[in-house]
């Protein structure tokens, strides 16, 4: 059964949604969602029939359908204040509006035909992507030129990645205009991820959605909107452009991780390595360092220059000498490995962050730090690594405005990565500089949700609520930070980091408040 209506085509049997002959992306909930408001556009259908018949009457919160609703108006180009196609009665349910056709299933309306070339090429033997051509979803055809146009900088932006495979635009703009699977789209070009989006202009406001598909199983990894003004299309272009490069930087990272972890053990080599110890490098915990290190040492044998790999190796030697017995050993390698990962990587944005955190902190070197930070962000002023280390070490330094500005860019690149509790560190003690203790509380208590075995959180919420006058919750927090770490007291905190004592003593005079040792 095909159902159609305005410029849409909803396919059942093929379970896809187009518009104007191009498929457009959906998520599986959102699909069935839409199926059923569209069978049953003749009546109201309420939140538990809803629930029942797309969610099999599992329990679904109200915020959850409501996002469901928006998400399936959303790919409509409707929304909640217009509600063209699907309207929300108040107290009673919702109901698909629109005028529609059925007809029978059958082939689907003529397309351009595939490209040439359907032998599906080789993976390369790390991530890679390409970057469609944006559809062009607003009446005014002289929108073509401003959708190429983020594309090719989002393309630009994504080929800085080093680690990253990225289609050239020539390749990937073959396919303009073309209705074709997302996976045979993948195997053509030889690439895992792809990323779709769409340009709409109302008015001077234009909107731009984007979603990262894995082209192997055509699920969704990641899916964003971009509403802005058209007071300056060029800069608007660059805005985006940025926003799409920074987010899907971490997002990757993750899936790729992930996929790593779903590896068989002879499929191993350096870059693999690198992601199967990557969960437990970037935790700050001796314990997981250990784990990592040795897969990490692998990798270097497997690729001695490798600076993404001497990059976890010195976050690694710094959890291990800040929280396992603060032997010279330790600092030394970890030392080393960011000198390393400096040297080799030019280009690298993530590994010269990464550097730049262990200079500062081990090296005490905080003047090479802030150079590294800035080569960093001069490659990719976007990039999740350079924001979120350098944002934790200039806090430390007493810089807190410039900490926060950075440490905010990286908590909205990606919102959901579980590293973010190094930004959420970096916003406390910033705030805790500021004297805004209610705020650096909100920032320590969600660093401490993201990762609670990590001592220096803890620390950090101990302080706040010291200044706050709730006492006997610091002084219980403080008792948890000497479980996770014994060894924790104030002046080995102040000889680990190295910070100056004018910023560190207001910190210092919380902690004993809170119940923390001197020494």
């Amino acid at each position: 059964m095909v159902f159609l209506f305005e410029e849409y085509r909803l396919d059942l049997d093929r379970r896809e949604l187009s518009r104007d002959g191009h498929p457009v992306a959906v998520e599986p909930r959102v699909f069935d969602l839409l199926v059923y408001l569209v069978r049953n556009r003749d009546r109201v259908a309420s939140k538990d029939e809803l629930i029942a018949a797309v969610w099999n009457g599992r329990i679904v919160s109200d915020s959850a359908l409501a996002s469901s609703i928006n998400a399936a108006r959303a790919v409509l180009g409707d929304d909640g204040e217009r509600q063209r196609l699907i309207k929300t009665l108040l107290r009673k349910g919702v109901r698909f509006i629109g005028t529609v056709r059925d007809e029978p299933a059958g082939d689907a309306p003529p397309s351009v035909p595939a490209v040439a070339n359907s032998v599906a090429l080789a993976l390369p033997d790390r991530p890679s992507i390409a970057v469609l051509p944006f559809q062009n979803m607003s009446s005014d055809p002289e929108q073509e030129y401003f959708a190429d146009g983020v594309v090719e900088d989002i393309i630009a932006g994504l080929a800085r990645i080093k680690w990253l495979f990225v289609i050239a635009r020539n390749s990937s703009f073959v396919y303009k205009g073309r209705a074709i699977d997302v996976r045979q789209i993948g195997r053509e070009l030889g690439v895992r991820y792809l990323l779709q989006g769409g340009v709409r202009k109302a008015g001077d406001r234009v909107r731009i959605s984007t979603q990262l598909i894995d082209a192997e199983t055509g699920a969704h990894v990641w899916v964003e909107r971009f509403d802005r003004t058209l007071q300056d299309i060029f800069a608007l272009q660059d805005e985006i452009a940025l926003n799409v490069v920074g987010a899907i930087e971490p997002t990757l990272r993750y899936a790729e991780t992930m996929r790593a972890g779903r590896q068989r053990p002879h499929s191993l080599d350096a870059y693999d390595l690198v992601l199967r110890a990557s969960p437990f490098a970037y935790s700050h915990l001796a314990d997981e360092a250990a784990i990592a290190i040795p897969l990490l040492q692998k990798a270097l044998e497997l690729e001695p220059g490798y600076a993404g790999t001497h990059a976890p190796l010195a976050l690694c030697y710094h959890a291990r000498y800040s929280r396992a017995g603060l032997r010279q050993e330790d600092r030394a390698a970890a030392i080393h490995h960011a000198q390393s990962a400096a040297k080799n990587g030019g280009d690298d944005p993530s590994a010269l962050g990464i550097a730049g955190f262990v200079m500062s902190l081990d090296a005490h070197d905080h003047d090479t730090a802030r150079a590294l930070f800035d080569r960093a962000l001069r490659l990719s002023d976007s990039n999740f690594f350079a924001l979120s280390s350098s944002a934790l070490v200039l806090s430390w330094l007493g810089d807190a405005a410039t900490a926060l500005e950075r440490s905010e860019r990286a908590l909205r690149l990606s919102p959901f990565d579980r590293l973010n509790y190094l930004s959420l560190n970096a916003r406390a003690i910033s705030y805790f500089h500021l004297r805004q203790f209610d705020r650096a509380h909100d920032a320590a208590t969600r660093s401490v949700e993201l990762n609670p075995r990590f001592s220096v959180s803890r620390a950090f919420l101990a302080a706040v609520l010291a200044e706050l006058g709730r006492d006997a919750e610091a002084k219980a927090e403080a008792e948890r930070v000497l479980t996770l770490d014994p060894t924790f007291s104030v002046t080995r905190f102040l000889v680990t980091v190295g910070i100056e004592a004018r910023v560190f003593q207001p910190l210092a005079s919380a902690w004993r408040a809170a119940g923390l040792p001197q020494s």
